[in-house]
């Protein structure tokens, strides 16, 4: 994810804008649905394919706090503030994480690891800052908008199956883990509006970016990391970690084709 500076617009082409904008932070709402292929599959082999897609998305979620969210903010703000921003967002997903353990799993077996709402929760964060992009490149114009939203919609589609894969394997059904990923990718309008709006005012993006890489981080490091590391079969585990490193070289390749 990328920052873009805002440029003039003509009047009468604001209401234009917002539409496209709209439409836009739709359309990337809807790619949450990518994961209803696998409503047809038989039990097996959806649990086949989950593991990868599991070690696919922790590559991914690193990767994309660091060489994305992280990187840009670096370059907007002052280290220490982009790295103290980083630190509240790892540390609002433990203190959430420790509540949503509580509240779900006290004095009685935990069906639903929390890791699941904070993927939610960090998907949401996440398609926010999408939208703010999306509009912002609207702003400038509106085929770069619709460049831009094909990008993002480039790495959304492979990010989504991923996180519907993990949203199942901490034991979210599959019909609720489509509702809920849809209702987390929608926060893309919100983002979209905001930018419309007002995204504008210095550095509000920047922070944001900052304490999403904390956020993505600690989902990576200590909830997705560690499932990867169950896996008893070493064979199976030198899989998942080279799909752990696909998840990687992804993220680095749409950096690339963005700056390209």
């Amino acid at each position: 994810m990328y920052l873009i500076k805002h440029s003039y617009c003509e009047k009468g082409e604001n209401i234009d804008i917002f539409w496209w904008i709209l439409g836009a932070t739709i359309i990337d709402g809807l790619i949450a649905f990518v994961g209803i292929f696998t409503l047809w599959m038989s039990k097996r082999t959806f649990n086949k394919i989950i593991g990868i897609l599991v070690a696919f998305a922790t590559g991914a979620l690193l990767a994309g706090a660091l060489y994305h969210m992280l990187a840009e903010s670096l370059e907007k703000l002052p280290k220490n503030v982009a790295f103290s921003w980083l630190i509240v967002g790892f540390g609002l997903f433990f203190i959430l994480e420790r509540v949503l353990k509580w509240h779900h799993c006290h004095k009685r077996k935990c069906k639903i690891h929390p890791f699941s709402y904070l993927i939610l929760v960090g998907d949401g964060f996440h398609n926010i800052i999408d939208g703010l992009v999306i509009g912002a490149s609207f702003i400038i114009s509106i085929p770069f908008g619709i460049v831009t939203t094909l990008l993002i919609i480039g790495h959304e589609i492979p990010q989504e199956l991923g996180d519907f894969a993990v949203l199942v394997y901490g034991g979210i059904p599959k019909i609720k883990a489509l509702i809920y990923s849809f209702i987390a990718q929608l926060t893309c309008v919100i983002g979209g509006v905001v930018a419309y709006l007002a995204a504008g005012i210095p550095n509000t993006t920047s922070l944001l970016l900052a304490f999403g890489a904390g956020n993505f981080l600690y989902i990576s490091a200590s909830d997705l990391i560690p499932e990867l590391h169950k896996e008893p079969d070493t064979k199976k585990a030198i899989y998942a970690f080279m799909y752990f490193i696909v998840g990687v070289l992804f993220m680095l390749g749409i950096k690339a084709l963005f700056k390209a």
